[in-house]
């Protein structure tokens, strides 16, 4: 009687393991066996990381294996078991896969299919069309669209992370508690003592130490010592945590009514400031969406103030980026001057102060929330909507969603909720952040999340004109190297433009991402179909740079550019000035944070720059949901030209005093898992 041998592996984490009745049948083309008993309670099988074969025995052959059947019935409590994969060694000696990757937490029976990666085109019999379907119709009810508010890109149907699919939850949800970890962060910071000290300001700058953490040689040391400084400041619309804003000028703005009187002692080679404009050595940093925006109103204690300004820039003869000029609301006038680096010392350090002020609104809500953790969140659910786990897109697309749904039902729970931790001490808390997205979302387009694209739309992806602006040059070789694997990836499954087109599932992928991501605006530049395998490339290729390179350049960087709380005040407490002359280093310290939100504010940037325990960087996939060669050695490739930018990347920077390694592929997480 024909005997197959069936290897099944148990998960590593935590309770992954399981005492209950486990079933298992083989469906194949021939016939189907018979449910066989694999464990039972106290067998000591199916433990934690736990390897376990078995041999099944049938009466007749049963042909080329399609389906693995897989049941575990409950012996006493719920008891969820994480099933990686399962190998089947046939009569002939041959091997079948069949990854799974998932929780079995109750006594549904679950289907399984071979590990090779199929097209809806690809499957001919009438059992695995009907097995795909079946797939497709319960994650649809599992996996459904829910506006948490107008206007934002659509999220998952879940009020808390314990409501989400087993599937998609952490392993361990205490490790992502924002609650718990903000007060770790305050508690390991030595900052606890001050996290209640509302409405209690600092003495002076130099005060701010008694809760800045000294690491030797760290980049938030060399910003704490440097963050007066004019090229600093430019500096950090390169290669801080938002260096997305700036662009090229080329034409001053008639609501910036700069003169050259104003900047000529700014100015170095002899040009007038229109002629600068002509030769490309003006930028602007426009902070327009928080005009109107209200500013935070949850402590009728403390008054918190926004403001809109415009900073523009000068690339010097040293090739640096500096202010010249900023005005802080968007309407000229009288009471809205603009602030000079010839004014007065303490006029022109609080003027970059509010501009340091608004870009950390925008970088924690526009470039942060929306633009990494929310259009992720619409990749992933779009992805199990549409997707069986059969499909190339799928095993493709899968690790770079890992923890993406659960990490935003968090943040939704307790982070930026009404009365959340946001609230606490952000000027934007309160609803400010709401609005901010809701404006946010009509420049939110297909071009401007294609990396290369954006830059060159911003003038900046000239090398030879902007020689320091390492975001841009690192996120380029990572953009073309995923794009290359996802290219060789795409070859392999799609011989033509015409599959491209016959693929229901990649358009119905596609078209939720339009539809319910994007709401439908058909200015938003995404499309709703797919015809070619060139199209197909680069639109994998924004899904999985912007899960994976694009959130770790904005993230990880957090705590080294925002921990000295002068250089990025996450309230103001005094309103812009409205004249020149007046400005104090009393009224400075008045402005910025009190005690309290400045720990609060601590404890988040340092929680928010940790990479989580287990973390998977670009190009690891343990999981191994594809089986076929010429994948793996993709894979291959796709490490080694990973590997090779990392060596560039860290000989470069051995030569600097400011390092720059967001987006280093050994830096990047697979997914938007914090």
């Amino acid at each position: 009687m024909p005997s197959y041998t069936v290897t099944v592996a148990t998960g590593s984490q935590w309770f992954a393991g399981t005492d209950d009745y486990v079933y298992l049948s083989l469906e194949g083309t021939e016939g189907c066996s018979e449910r066989h008993l694999l464990d039972k309670p106290f067998y000591n099988d199916f433990e934690r990381g736990a390897v376990d074969s078995y041999d099944v025995t049938v009466e007749e052959d049963l042909g080329e294996i399609q389906l693995i059947k897989i049941e575990k019935r409950k012996y006493w409590y719920q008891d969820d078991w994480y099933l990686r994969y399962i190998t089947v060694k046939m009569p002939m000696g041959d091997y079948l896969e069949f990854p799974c990757y998932r929780w079995i937490t109750d006594e549904k029976e679950v289907v399984l299919r071979d590990g090779r990666a199929k097209l809806p085109r690809d499957d001919k019999t009438q059992i695995l069309k009907q097995h795909r379907r079946k797939e497709l119709e319960t994650r649809q009810k599992m996996y459904r669209w829910k506006e948490w508010h107008p206007g934002f890109p659509l999220s998952i149907d879940a009020n808390s992370h314990s409501d989400l699919p087993r599937d998609i939850q952490f392993d361990n949800e205490k490790g992502i508690d924002f609650i718990l970890n903000y007060s770790k962060a305050m508690e390991n910071l030595y900052i606890n003592r001050f996290m209640h000290m509302f409405q209690s300001s600092w003495s002076d700058f130099a005060d701010f130490e008694r809760i800045f953490v000294r690491i030797s040689n760290t980049i938030s040391e060399y910003v704490m010592q440097h963050w007066k400084e004019d090229f600093m400041f430019g500096y950090q619309f390169l290669n801080g945590c938002n260096p997305v804003l700036i662009r090229r000028c080329t034409e001053i703005p008639k609501k910036l009514p700069v003169t050259m009187d104003m900047v000529e002692c700014s100015l170095e080679r002899n040009l007038t400031l229109e002629e600068e404009v002509k030769q490309g050595n003006i930028f602007i940093v426009d902070y327009e969406l928080l005009d109107g925006v209200d500013a935070n109103k949850t402590d009728p204690c403390t008054i918190q103030y926004l403001a809109a300004p415009i900073c523009l820039l000068y690339k010097n003869l040293e090739n640096k980026i500096v202010p010249v000029a900023i005005q802080l609301g968007q309407k000229p006038g009288p009471d809205n001057p603009i602030f000079l680096p010839s004014d007065a010392t303490y006029d022109w350090l609080l003027a970059k102060i509010w501009v340091r002020s608004s870009d950390f609104h925008i970088h924690q809500t526009v470039t942060h929330l929306l633009r990494t953790h929310l259009v992720s969140e619409v990749f992933s659910i779009a992805m199990f909507r549409q997707l069986p786990a059969v499909h190339p897109l799928f095993k493709l697309l899968v690790p770079h969603m890992r923890f993406t749904i659960a990490i935003n039902t968090k943040a939704r729970e307790q982070l930026i909720c009404e009365c959340g931790l946001f609230d606490k001490a952000n000027a934007t808390g309160g609803g400010g952040h709401v609005q901010m997205v809701q404006k946010a979302m009509k420049d939110l387009t297909y071009s401007s999340l294609c990396f290369p694209e954006e830059i060159k739309a911003k003038g900046m992806d000239s090398k030879e004109d902007i020689p320091y602006y390492y975001y841009r040059d690192d996120g380029i070789k990572v953009w073309e190297a995923i794009k290359s694997f996802v290219e060789d990836v795409i070859h392999i499954y799609y011989e033509s433009n015409e599959v491209v087109c016959e693929d229901v599932e990649l358009q119905a992928f596609v078209k939720d991402i339009y539809v319910y991501g994007m709401r439908g605006v058909k200015s938003s530049g995404f499309p709703k179909m797919i015809r070619t395998r060139e199209k197909l490339s680069e639109y994998l290729t924004v899904i999985i740079f912007t899960t994976s390179a694009q959130h770790a350049a904005v993230n990880f960087g957090q705590y080294d550019w925002c921990s000295w709380i002068p250089n990025a005040p996450p309230t103001m407490r005094c309103p812009p000035p409205t004249e020149k002359g007046r400005v104090t280093i009393e009224q400075i310290v008045e402005s910025l944070p009190d005690r309290g939100r400045s720990c609060w504010h601590l404890g988040a940037v340092w929680a928010l720059s940790q990479f989580q325990d287990s973390e998977l960087f670009l190009g690891m996939y343990p999981d191994e949901h594809f089986v076929e060669k010429p994948v793996k050695e993709a894979m291959v490739k796709f490490r080694k030209n990973l590997d090779e930018i990392v060596n560039a990347i860290a000989e470069r920077n051995k030569k600097k005093k400011l390092p720059y390694y967001y987006l280093s592929p050994d830096r990047i997480p697979n997914s938007v898992a914090v």
